[in-house]
């Protein structure tokens, strides 16, 4: 059992456009979708498409619009029940796969609805391999949010406790590296970079992103898989670190492909896959999702067909 938390899930419209976008300017849309998401959502319903067992735990009115999406996607969830309406994320997809997202808050959450959210995160990891706790925090929780959840679980499972990955960004995920340790994290290079407070070159070095990585693994975070968009993903462990190479792919939208590729570690690390296979797995998922317009989840059948290089790095 594979759990995901999403404390701030969204209804991602996505509106292909025909041409460039133009600011300003009136524009034809060739087409448009909705994807009940949010990071962990994304993860979920990922690892569901594999077959693999999941739950995902969220926050969730009775009356969100956002549900009947999120059942068409018969995905197994867990709701805990709030007041408010989920946030909607508005991208925008030119032909040659650029994206442009308008990100909206969340609906604010109340102590209550904090502590009922990591009670369900507590019951729902009891068993389970991984547990992931994925994208923004919404208003009426702190910084500490993600790191009061781990404790919480770590509290009452014990040894026999989740492994835990997190994918965030800015505050929530510098507060993590520094008070929760845990036992992966999922930044891109930029996400990495703010991090540690430095610049990288987009097309800069590899060994620089493995050197930015090594500051924070194992001391802060066990391992980190780094994402690296169209260059592939570096997985950073105590041990090695590990460099895979992207699959030309024809790119239709790059939202979600991160938590795709998350779902593709973790599902071959639950499997007992080695490391190099786990980078092949998460820029497998990750290409796949690129490939595929709005938000959607790829199956196996969408992954790319061909070897992923995956070579070691001192």
């Amino acid at each position: 059992m594979i759990v995901t938390l999403t404390v701030n899930p969204s209804l991602d419209r996505t509106i292909t456009l025909e041409r460039a976008l133009q600011p300003g300017e009136v524009q034809s849309a060739l087409s448009s979708r909705e994807d009940a998401a949010g990071k962990g959502i994304n993860v979920a319903r990922s690892i569901a498409a594999a077959g693999a067992a999941t739950r995902a735990v969220l926050p969730l009115a009775i009356d969100d619009p956002y549900r009947a999406i999120l059942r068409a996607s018969a995905l197994p969830v867990c709701e805990v029940p709030i007041v408010g309406h989920s946030r909607a994320n508005i991208t925008i997809a030119d032909p040659a796969g650029i994206t442009t997202k308008l990100n909206l808050p969340g609906p604010a959450l109340s102590p209550s609805d904090a502590r009922a959210i990591i009670a369900a995160v507590v019951e729902a990891s009891a068993g389970a391999s991984w547990l992931v706790l994925a994208g923004s925090l919404p208003p009426g929780v702190g910084d500490d949010f993600y790191v009061v959840v781990i404790n919480a679980v770590r509290a009452a499972h014990g040894e026999s406790s989740p492994l835990i990955a997190v994918d965030t960004s800015g505050v929530a995920l510098r507060t993590v590296v520094e008070h929760g340790t845990p036992d992966l994290i999922k930044p891109n290079d930029e996400e990495l970079a703010e991090l540690v407070g430095i610049e990288l070159a987009d097309d800069g070095p590899i060994d620089a992103v493995i050197a930015v990585a090594r500051q924070l693994v194992p001391a802060r975070a066990a391992s980190a898989l780094v994402t690296l968009g169209s260059r592939g993903a570096v997985l950073v462990t105590g041990e090695s670190a590990l460099v895979g190479e992207a699959p030309r792919i024809r790119v239709a939208s790059t939202v979600g492909a991160g938590d795709s590729s998350l779902a593709g570690y973790v599902l071959a690390h639950a499997q007992g896959l080695a490391p190099d296979d786990c980078v092949r797995s998460a820029i497998r998922y990750g290409a796949a999702a690129a490939s595929l317009p709005g938000t959607q989840a790829p199956t196996p059948a969408d992954l790319p067909a061909g070897d992923v290089f995956v070579t070691t790095h001192s």
